[in-house]
């Protein structure tokens, strides 16, 4: 499904959507360039599965953890910037959360991918296209126009895509632009 974002309201509520339609065990890889909006999704995610706690882009830290504020499952959100290779992804024991939590990986492409057989790729890119690279912290989305593409990837998603592409029309409105 590829949805063009015209503004920072519309990516919180994509990310929203989005939310709606996981549970626990679900993996997301998130891609795009610096600025590009994967903590601003992941925020507005976290908003929308109700977790305690700011999400912020866990660089530095590599791995936060933000619990459910009321018994849903536990959002682990992942950035995998700083990591080289898969060992080092696989280093963090995520494997054995998985089942019981939402896992998000910004930066995760080429690494996230053995955590499961079944997720969401989310690739976030400027809206001409061209994914320039901006200095400014990812937690702040310029509202500019974005293009995001959501993949679902195994057998899991292979069923759940087409509610969520219903699901995503539905909550953008009728103006929203959402081709698959």
């Amino acid at each position: 499904m590829r949805i063009r974002i015209r503004s920072l309201d519309e990516m919180r509520t994509l990310a929203e959507v989005v939310a709606a339609h996981l549970s626990a065990g679900d993996l997301l890889i998130l891609t795009g360039n610096l600025g590009a909006g994967k903590t601003t999704f992941t925020q507005a995610l976290g908003r929308g599965l109700g977790v305690r706690g700011r999400i912020t882009s866990p660089t530095f830290v590599i791995a936060r953890e933000h619990p459910s504020r009321h018994g849903g499952p536990t959002l682990v959100h992942v950035d995998a910037y700083r990591l080289g290779a898969a060992e080092e992804l696989s280093d963090l024991d995520l494997d054995s959360e998985l089942e019981d939590s939402i896992t998000v990986v910004e930066w995760g492409e080429g690494l996230a991918e053995q955590l499961s057989l079944d997720y969401l790729s989310v690739t976030i890119t400027h809206g001409g296209g061209d994914d320039v690279s901006d200095p400014a912290d990812d937690e702040y989305l310029v509202d500019e126009e974005r293009v995001v593409e959501i993949t679902g990837h195994g057998q899991d998603w292979e069923g759940r895509l087409g509610a969520l592409t219903a699901a995503v029309r539905t909550g953008l409105g009728p103006d929203a632009e959402v081709d698959g």
